[in-house]
This record gives structure tokens, C-alpha cells and sequence, in this order.
């Protein structure tokens, strides 16, 4: 997952829909937040980004498979299960605090990822989001006791469906610090652009394409957001020069033609009305196989609710008890 992955704060589509039913939603609770190891239930950190795989499988399966359910956001989403749920109702009360530190808490996890060149060094691959129209390298937030260049392998055959092992180099990165969160891109150089590309998650990523890195520079000497061409990079832009430094080092393995024009290439692109026709089977072990995000750094961020709440992790376990035993 990608997390700056999916956008769980757009409005909501369907507002005309009805609100899941207790039933659903108690499923869903049991589903992912309760029958998770112990060690997932100890923290609110952990306990949130469980609720948020329980959203994802929402919007992309009970939404999908019943139209007249409403697209909620994450927070409305969150809202309705802590007041649904047994083991998390005492904690209602507190909601806009816990789903503010959660925000800012998602912001302050690391992020790792590649920048995939061409065999000329002349083109890279970027990926566009579900929703939006900015595009960014292929990376992902990391999860608890991940390494750096794991987080990358992952994150990339994620969304890019590339296995990035043989080819990255855990030396050659590019790195920079985004208020709270480390962003580590690695470079990996010399792919193929004959290579097949399609990411293996549902609706995280609409395009994967080849661009020049000429048609990467910014437009202006402002802010740094589109580049000549028009497209939105602004979690591209930031890497470029140092990109750039690394090629003036490196030779590439291949020298381009002159007289055979270099062009951006689209390799994968969704098609909207027909992407998420995958098994919920298969949905609900992506989700609830994916580790949740490493700890921050203790005393940062500027809320403290999710700090100093202790989830009532024995209320968890009287909670299965009971659902085995009346099974």
C-alpha cells in the first residue's frame, strides 16, 4: 500500500447512498481490528491503520458490490465504526483528537522508493494516483522493522508490478527531509523500456508511464509544481537535481540514437469502469496481510492524544471469546 498512497480525504461520491448497516461494520471491525496479532492492538497508531484497511475494503468491495451504500472519507468511515464498535466506543469521545495525531502521525513515517531509469539515463518511470492528476516515483510508507531497501522492493512491485531486487544498489539513493518524514528514493538504472508494468493493488494507481526527464524540469524558477510540459510534480521536482548529478557520473549502458526521437511512453493505464473486479477474497488478504508502519520518533508531532491512550487490549480478547464460543 501505498499509502501517499490512496486519498482518504476527498469528499465523499454518492452522498445519496445509505450508511453501512451495525452488521456490516461490526464485520469489518472483527474483521480487521480485532482478529489481528496482539502486538497490532497495543498502540493507536497501529490500531488506526487497521481501521483504515477496514475503509479501503469498504470503498473497494461493499461500496463496489452494493451501490446504494454511500462512499464515505476516512474519518466519516472512522467515526461510524469506533461508535459501532464495542471495543472502541470508549474511545469516541476523543475521535477529532485521535484522527487529528493520526494524520499528522501518517506524515511523519519514513517513505522509500525508486527512481527507475532507462538504459540511456534519459527517462524515468513515474506513477499518477487514483485520484488526482500528479505523478510521483513509485514508493510507499515504511512498515514496522522494515529496511530501507525492503520498503523499496515492496513498495515498487506494489504499484509498478517490477521487481526492483536485482538491480537496486542500497548506496545509490537520493534523499531528502519533508517537514517530519524522510523521503529515500534509490536509484535504479538501466531497465528496459519493453518492460511490463501494471501495479498488483486496486485503485492506488490509474497510470504508469516513461517520461523524459528533459519534460521533467520546472516551468518557472517559483514554486516547483508543474514542469514545461504542464505535469504536476511536486514530489518529483525536489529529486531532480541531484538525479541529474548522479547521471553526470554514470555513464549510461546505452547511448540513444540521435535521429530516433526519445518520446514519453504510457506502459499502463486503468480503465476506471472496469478496475476492482478482483476477488474480496483476495482484497481482504491484502489488507490484512500488510504490516502496519513503524513507531515515529518519540515526542514529535504536535498532538499527544495517541500517546497517552492504551487500547483495552483484554476487551479485544473477551470480544473473540464470546464470538468463538457463540460460533
Amino acid at each position: 500500500m501505498s499509502a501517499l498512497h490512496r486519498s482518504s480525504s476527498a469528499p465523499s461520491k454518492n452522498n445519496g447512498g445509505s450508511l453501512p448497516s451495525k452488521e456490516l461494520l461490526d464485520d469489518l471491525c472483527s474483521r480487521f481490528v480485532l482478529n489481528v496479532p496482539e502486538e497490532d492492538q497495543q498502540s493507536f497508531e497501529r490500531i488506526l491503520f487497521l481501521v483504515e484497511y477496514a475503509y479501503w475494503y469498504y470503498e473497494d468491495n461493499s461500496v463496489e458490490k452494493d451501490p446504494t451504500l454511500k462512499s464515505l472519507t476516512l474519518k466519516e468511515f472512522t467515526s461510524l465504526l469506533f461508535n459501532s464498535c464495542d471495543v472502541l466506543r470508549p474511545y469516541v469521545a476523543h475521535i477529532d483528537d485521535i484522527f487529528k495525531d493520526f494524520t499528522s502521525y501518517k506524515y511523519r513515517v519514513p517513505v522509500t522508493g525508486a527512481i527507475i531509469l532507462d538504459e540511456t539515463y534519459e527517462r524515468c518511470v513515474l506513477v499518477k494516483g487514483w485520484k488526482g492528476s500528479s505523478w510521483s516515483f513509485p514508493r510507499g510508507k515504511k512498515s514496522k522493522d522494515e529496511e530501507d531497501h525492503a520498503c523499496t522492493i515492496r513498495e515498487v512491485l506494489e504499484e509498478t508490478g517490477f521487481d526492483v531486487s536485482e538491480l537496486l544498489k542500497k548506496e545509490e539513493y537520493i534523499e531528502f527531509i519533508f517537514g517530519q518524514q524522510r523521503v529515500r528514493l534509490y536509484i535504479v538504472a538501466g531497465v528496459k523500456d519493453d518492460t511490463a508494468f501494471a501495479p498488483l493493488t486496486k485503485k492506488e494507481i490509474s497510470e504508469i508511464a516513461w517520461h523524459r526527464l528533459d519534460d521533467l524540469q520546472p516551468a518557472s524558477n517559483e514554486v516547483i509544481t508543474r514542469g514545461v510540459t504542464g505535469l504536476k510534480l511536486y514530489m518529483v521536482a525536489p529529486f531532480l537535481a541531484s538525479l541529474k548529478s548522479w547521471i553526470s557520473k554514470h555513464p549510461p549502458p546505452v547511448t540513444r540514437r540521435l535521429d530516433v526521437p526519445l518520446k514519453a511512453l504510457c506502459v499502463w493505464k486503468a480503465k476506471h469502469n472496469s478496475v476492482g473486479n478482483s476477488s474480496a477474497t483476495m482484497e481482504s488478504q491484502q489488507a490484512s496481510n500488510k504490516p502496519a508502519p513503524e513507531n515515529p520518533p518519540p515526542d514529535t508531532g504536535p498532538g499527544k492524544s495517541l500517546r497517552n491512550f492504551k487500547f483495552n487490549a483484554s476487551a479485544i480478547l473477551q470480544a473473540m471469546e464470546a464470538g468463538f464460543s457463540s460460533s
